[in-house]
């Protein structure tokens, strides 16, 4: 029996275990360990969730820890398991196992994804902060013109009561307060449920996977970070973003997206510089000639210009796009720029907690603010800093409204962002093709 190290992030550490792992004569899990998202280390894997040879649940540990509890645990293999890092920082983690004396592994797709029973679009992306979410819109806005039902399975954000999480349903917005989601889930359901699309999210996803299939017409994995599907689809779609050319050969598992996508989406392009495009349409090209690439816009909005028109504005955007996403701006930036702000507002010296942590971890980020809410703490913090910030009026660049959840004394502004199509044929005319493909399959069926 092989000892085995997971290291993660509380989302693919804990799908890889649930479909490698668990129950298998052939390895036992001594722990996993955390990065990236705040008060997960110090907690277990649930006896309930991690099936026999568990009676105590899993540890899961920092992994600054990682040569310690190779040592201590006699490990005998490392897997890692989690999404958006650079090759370097993925190969600085692989020496620090290897000289530990363990191997280490990456798991295939074959051994990780789940089949389902309906027809699967994924749709996943090659950096956080590449556009995906707004896509998954509009690919669920065709589907349901099509006169298909649509669920929605989300990649895990699990990072309350694992056990009680296990499988979610989402279907109204007294849903999201029954599960007390986090800000970062709020961001990615409640556009969704806007829109009347059940989204489901968890931690055992095929437990959730069989759920979805129950009431579905098609599947829509809303992958998460650049992480790979966790079922198999019938149409792999990868966005791709060139304000960041190059990272879609440079960071993992995003080269895996690119190399396996069918379509490839490349945003943005109305505000990417067209050398940049291009630098991105040539590694397409090469890591993946066979996949279709369509091009397409982000087009932002703000429903209230005369807010930000020459005055002093915060800029709150979506927080892993900045964080381990790496961009230096989002939506809100463009959108106060585009509206002639006279100055957006530093907030770092006004933050608080956490926050101010953030900002020392990730020193690229300098006038905006990033939304981070994994927890009520940091909720609070993120408040504190908003209404500590001397400005004007807030720029809210998140999908979720602010306004509805956190206690904003300056006046605030909100700026959306959806996608618009600038190939044709484009997506519209590419689900097309899929609802074709999909009632043939009924046809043969019946």
């Amino acid at each position: 029996m092989k000892r085995v190290l997971i290291l993660g992030a509380a989302g693919r550490d804990f799908h890889n275990f649930n479909v490698v792992f668990r129950n298998n004569p052939s390895y036992h899990v001594v722990a996993f360990t955390a990065t990236q998202i705040p008060d997960i280390a110090g907690r277990r894997y649930p006896a309930e969730l991690a099936g026999s040879g568990y009676a105590d649940g899993i540890p899961i540990a920092e992994e600054k820890d990682l040569e310690k509890l190779i040592r201590e645990q006699h490990v005998d293999v490392v897997v890692f398991s989690y999404s958006d890092v650079s090759y370097p920082t993925l190969m600085h983690l692989a020496s620090r196992a290897a000289a530990a004396g363990a191997d280490v592994w990456l798991l295939g797709t074959d051994h990780t994804q789940l089949k389902s029973s309906v027809p699967v679009i994924s749709i996943c992306a090659v950096r956080t902060g590449c556009g995906k979410s707004p896509l998954s819109r509009k690919v669920a806005a065709e589907l349901r013109r099509a006169g298909l039902k649509i669920v929605a399975i989300r990649h895990p954000m699990p990072y309350g009561d694992l056990a009680a999480q296990a499988v979610q349903r989402f279907a109204t917005m007294e849903d999201l307060e029954r599960h007390r989601c986090t800000i970062e889930e709020r961001e990615e359901y409640e556009p969704h449920l806007v829109h009347g699309t059940v989204v489901y999210a968890g931690v055992d996803y095929e437990k959730i996977l069989r759920d979805a299939e129950k009431e579905a017409d098609v599947i829509l994995w809303d992958g998460g970070n650049n992480d790979t599907p966790f079922y198999v689809s019938d149409l792999e779609i990868v966005v791709a973003d060139p304000h960041r050319p190059g990272h879609e050969i440079a960071y993992y598992p995003g080269e895996v997206n690119l190399r396996r996508a069918q379509v490839v989406v490349i945003n943005k392009v109305d505000t990417a510089a067209p050398e940049n495009v291009e630098t991105v349409r040539r590694n397409i090209q090469q890591a993946n000639p066979n996949a279709r690439v369509i091009e397409t816009a982000c087009r932002i909005s703000v429903e209230d210009p005369a807010q930000i028109r020459g005055r002093k504005v915060l800029v709150v955007e979506d927080g892993p796009t900045l964080t381990h996403g790496e961009m230096p701006y989002g939506a809100g930036v463009v959108a106060a720029r585009q509206c002639r702000a006279a100055e957006l507002v530093d907030p770092r010296p006004y933050a608080v907690g956490s926050i101010r942590g953030i900002f020392e971890r990730y020193p690229h980020m300098t006038a905006l603010l990033p939304a981070m809410g994994y927890g009520a703490m940091q909720r609070h913090e993120l408040e504190e800093t908003i209404n500590r910030t001397p400005c004007d009026a807030v720029v809210i660049a998140t999908p979720v409204n602010l306004g509805h959840i956190l206690n904003i004394k300056h006046p605030s502004v909100r700026v959306g962002y959806e996608i618009e199509e600038r190939s044709h044929p484009g997506v519209t005319e590419l689900i097309a093709e899929f609802v074709q493909q999909v009632e043939k399959r009924r046809l043969v069926h019946v």
